[in-house]
This record gives structure tokens, C-alpha cells and sequence, in this order.
């Protein structure tokens, strides 16, 4: 518990950034997803490359595996995080996510089954 669940890495071109991560570092893409290029790595750990979000200074999104995303964005806010998206469901098959800002102010995300 509370390892990464989720690495989502923005892209301008979704295509050059699946063939440039299959053949460095030999991912699995999934396109079954329209406009977003799933990837599961040597060690069965994933993510996904998506246009919504743009390369910036920013980086990449990472989403932590919890239990309870609401009771750990007030953990978050206690200890000088701040909330940015409530608990927000993706799918039945997919679960459930909320994004918060760490002190420093980078963006990441908490990743639920339910």
C-alpha cells in the first residue's frame, strides 16, 4: 500500500511517445483507450501517455495507490498539501482518483479501486 499505481507522463504526439518507450526500455502499449496510449513496464507497473496535459516544468503526474482518497487529501491539507480535484471516478474498471499539490507544489495524484 501506498506505492505507485499510476505514472501518467503528458505528450505532445502520443504516437512518437509510445514507439520511443517501446523501443528504449521495451514497454507494452494498450490503445484500446481513444486519444491515450496505455504502457505497462518490465515489472508489470504502468501508465499512460496523454495529450490533455502538456510537457511543462511541471513533470509527470504520478497517482499513489491509497484506500481512502478523501480521508488522505485531509491528511495531505493537515500537513501543508493542498487539494486540487476531490475524489473523482474514472470508470467502474478504473476506480477512482483526486489530485492535491505536495508543499513544494508539485502535482500529484491518489489512486482508489472504491
Amino acid at each position: 500500500m501506498h506505492g505507485f499505481n499510476h505514472i501518467e507522463i503528458p505528450t505532445t504526439d502520443a504516437q512518437k511517445s509510445k514507439d520511443f518507450y517501446a523501443k528504449i526500455f521495451g514497454w507494452k502499449m494498450n490503445e484500446d483507450m481513444p486519444g491515450y496510449v496505455m504502457f505497462t513496464t518490465g515489472d508489470n507497473q504502468g501508465g499512460g501517455f496523454t495529450e490533455e496535459s502538456k510537457p511543462s516544468e511541471g513533470g509527470v503526474v504520478l497517482y499513489i495507490e491509497v484506500e481512502d482518497i478523501p480521508k488522505k487529501l485531509g491528511e495531505i491539507e493537515a500537513a501543508g498539501g493542498k487539494k486540487v480535484k476531490d475524489k473523482t471516478a474514472i470508470s467502474p474498471e478504473f476506480g477512482f482518483y483526486g489530485i492535491f499539490t505536495d508543499p513544494s507544489g508539485n502535482i500529484m495524484g491518489l489512486w482508489s479501486k472504491q
